[in-house]
This record gives structure tokens, C-alpha cells and sequence, in this order.
């Protein structure tokens, strides 16, 4: 690994953990985009005011840059990307699963806890029964571990409430953390994310509640940026989730879908039939299912912690993804029940050992595609002139090592907005 003799990260900046990273960063190795295909080697680039001013090889560096006015900061000859995105994660919920866990290893499917009254419907109980502290300190020491390791942005999905004052709790809980720490944060409904006990047997009344007085609620606070619905046998039907998406698209938010985890019913035409940003997990998609893909726009999200942990045998459809130029973004999916993960770094050894996907694959996963599955590719994912300064320094030699290692984080600083992240130094954490 390159420097392996020291790190040099507390000093890039200066000793404050949000001193501006201004100036002119030189002696680095640039991917852009996240594609180790498309690199600057000799890389240099100008930040000022979180933004980035100039991107290119060092001996194209102009003239007003290269000059003394200008702080510079050596970057060692490390690699730099963007910051990582996660785009998919239901982050804020309380307790845990870890019984239902052993069950599995038992022998007992994600399905018949479901059906027994344990997975979703569980942590809406201790959602529930926690305050808005209690959810934001267990939240915070799982989204500490992914800014370690260099996310910049995050969604995170409500979904554990079921109902609108604990929708609301979640919802008010995500936009703390993103006020709290160095990370942009995305929020999603996920209203529909299964029936809540008040509501067994009448799941169209209950979709009646988050299209009719959730949503619009919770709109009007300003607390949702899309919309999200679990499309499955155990979750709601095709019809139901359509009511979902005619809610949302009249009040002109993007949708998105868990779709074809379990089964295809439909779930992934009709996300591309409402234009979803992004349809997720996708293991038991069709042919059909990504053509319509194709011609809606929408990303594939691919989630191999959840593939993992429940045991999944049926691999994405990658051929076909391929085969129809799909963007493919990957993510955690950090959530207490099917993806107990804190490690995006983990998915992409993941996605590359499990589902067989390249390097150059899971790295745009986490970086431009993810972006694009968010519906904010013109914001991240992408180093360039005019772009947030939003960018990780990794200590290594090729950047296929950021997949290759499992357990070992190679992240040597993070840039955000154009200030050092306290994710750059370990114990910085307020």
C-alpha cells in the first residue's frame, strides 16, 4: 500500500478537523467519476469555498491557481474519488433483531418470522417506544462507522413507525443527523413498508392512511424527499403500491421501489411505468422487468448485504442488466433485519465475490450511479469544475483494493463541502 509507513491525513488540512481544505491539491491519482477506467495520474485540482474550481493533470493546471496565494496540499500520490454515496439504508430505527437471527440459523425463513409476527412489525414496537434522542443516538454510532469509511451522502428510509407520529419522529430524526454531521442526507417515506398491527386484515385502509393524511403531512413539513414502497407477497400489492405513486406524484415527489426481492408480481414495471428513480434488491427480476427499466430511466439498485444475511440463493439478473445498460448502484441497506451492516465497503467485496460484478462496477455503485439512483447526479458522484468539494484520499496502490479488502478501511481523509471531515480522524466524533 502506498505510504504504509505513515499516515499523514491529520496534517493534509491543518490540525482542526474543519479547517477549509482550500487550495491546490497536487501528487494525486484522480478517478472522477469512480471508474479506475477513466483516471487523472498526475492529477491536481483547485477547491475554494467547498467548491471545486478546477479539476485536470497537474501540467494543465492555469496560471491563477499556480501561485502562491493558493494553500497546497500534497495529497502523497493517494487516490482520490468522490465521496461514497449510500443510497439506500433505513438507518434510524430502535433495537435490534439479533434473536430473530439465530432463528434463521435454525432453519426459519425471512418470510414465516414475518408471517409469525416478527421482522418489520418488531421494530415498529421498539421505534415506537423510543424518543426522538433514543433514535438518534443509536443511529448516530451506525452512521458514524459508514463516515469512516467515506460517505459523503446517505438516504435513509422511515418505515418503522407505521404511523404518522412516528413516520415523523424517524423523518425529523434523519434530517438531525445530516445537521449534525458532515454528510448530506436524502430522506425517503417508506409508509408502506408493511401493515401495522391496528391494521391487520385491512391493508387497504391502511393505504388509505399514508396516501391521504401521512404523506401530504408530512410533505408539508418539509420532511420527505421521495417516496418508497416494499412491493412484495408479504408486503403490498401491485394495486396498492400504484396508490402510493399517484400520491406522490401529485405532490410532485420522485418514487423509488422494493421490488422483486422475494418474488415478481409486477413490482419493478410498475416503478418503471411511474418513472421510479430507482428499483431495488431486483433478485427475482425479468427480462420484461428491465427492459421497462431501460425505457423509464430507472437505476438498479443491488443490495448484497440482504442477499447475504437472509441466505438468498437467486442472483440479480446481472446479464441482463448488462445487456441493457441499466446503471447499477449498490448500497447497504442498513436496516436490523435482513442487512445488520454498517460497511459499504464491505458491499463491494460483496457484489463482486456474490453476485460476480467487476471493480469498475462497484465503485461507479457507490459513486455516479448511486448518485443517479438518487435523482441527484447533477450534485454527487462526480468530481468537476463547479462541483461540491465532496472527495476521499485512499491510501492504496490500485483503487480495485477498495473492493478487494474485506475488514481493512483504506480511507486516509475525507472532503466534505470543502472542509476535513472528522471522519478523518478517529475519536473526533463530538
Amino acid at each position: 500500500m502506498a505510504h504504509s509507513e505513515t499516515r499523514q491525513a491529520d496534517g493534509i488540512c491543518g490540525d482542526m478537523c474543519n479547517d477549509m481544505c482550500d487550495g491546490i491539491w497536487t501528487n494525486a491519482r484522480i478517478a472522477p467519476a469512480g471508474n479506475p477506467a477513466q483516471v487523472i495520474l498526475d492529477g491536481a485540482m483547485a477547491v475554494r469555498d467547498g467548491l471545486i474550481a478546477w479539476i485536470g493533470s497537474a501540467a494543465d493546471l492555469p496560471a491563477e491557481y499556480n501561485n502562491a496565494d493558493w494553500p497546497q496540499h500534497d495529497a502523497g500520490n493517494r487516490w482520490i474519488t468522490p465521496g461514497l454515496i449510500d443510497c439506500h439504508t433505513h438507518l434510524v430505527y430502535g433495537g435490534n433483531r439479533a434473536d430473530e437471527f439465530s432463528l434463521r440459523l435454525a432453519g426459519a425463513s425471512y418470510e414465516e418470522i414475518a408471517r409469525n409476527g416478527g421482522g418489520i412489525v418488531s421494530t415498529v414496537q421498539a421505534t415506537r417506544a423510543a424518543d426522538e434522542d433514543d433514535l438518534f443516538g443509536q443511529a448516530a454510532r451506525r452512521l458514524e462507522a459508514l463516515l469512516a469509511e467515506g460517505v459523503t451522502t446517505i438516504e435513509i428510509k422511515s418505515g418503522y413507525g407505521l404511523d404518522l407520529a412516528t413516520e415523523r419522529k424517524m423523518l425529523r430524526v434523519a434530517r438531525r443527523l445530516g445537521e449534525h454531521y458532515p454528510v448530506t442526507v436524502y430522506t425517503t417515506f417508506l409508509g408502506a413498508h408493511a401493515l401495522p398491527p391496528e391494521y391487520q386484515g385491512r391493508a387497504d385502509d391502511y393505504i388509505t392512511l399514508v396516501c391521504d393524511e401521512m404523506l401530504p403531512a408530512l410533505h408539508a413539513e418539509g420532511l420527505v424527499d421521495a417516496v418508497d414502497v416494499f412491493c412484495e407477497n408479504i408486503g403490498f400489492s401491485v394495486a396498492q403500491s400504484e396508490r402510493v405513486f399517484v400520491a406522490a406524484s401529485k405532490l410532485g415527489l420522485p418514487v423509488k421501489m422494493h421490488a422483486d426481492q422475494l418474488s415478481n408480481i409486477g413490482g419493478t414495471r410498475l416503478a418503471a411505468r411511474f418513472k421510479a428513480i430507482s428499483a431495488d434488491h431486483l433478485e427475482h427480476l425479468g427480462e420484461a422487468d428491465v427492459q421497462a427499466m431501460r425505457e423509464s430511466g430507472t437505476v438498479a439498485v443491488l443490495l448484497p448485504g440482504a442477499y447475504y444475511f437472509i441466505r438468498e440463493t437467486k442472483l440479480p439478473p446481472l446479464e441482463l442488466l448488462r445487456r441493457y445498460q441499466i446503471p447499477i448502484a449498490i448500497s447497504t441497506d442498513s436496516n436490523p433485519g435482513t442487512s445488520p451492516t454498517t460497511s459499504l465497503l464491505l458491499m463491494l467485496n460483496m457484489s463482486c465475490t456474490l453476485f460476480r460484478m467487476t471493480t469498475a462496477e462497484v465503485l461507479m455503485g457507490v459513486t455516479s450511479h448511486a448518485a443517479l439512483a438518487l435523482g441527484k447526479a447533477g450534485q454527487h458522484g462526480l468530481l468537476a469544475a463547479g462541483r461540491g468539494a465532496d472527495f476521499v484520499l485512499w491510501n492504496v496502490e490500485s483503487l480495485a483494493e477498495l473492493a478487494y479488502w474485506s475488514g481493512l478501511n483504506p480511507c486516509d481523509a475525507i472532503v466534505r463541502a470543502g472542509r476535513l471531515s472528522p471522519a478523518s480522524k478517529k475519536g473526533a466524533w463530538s
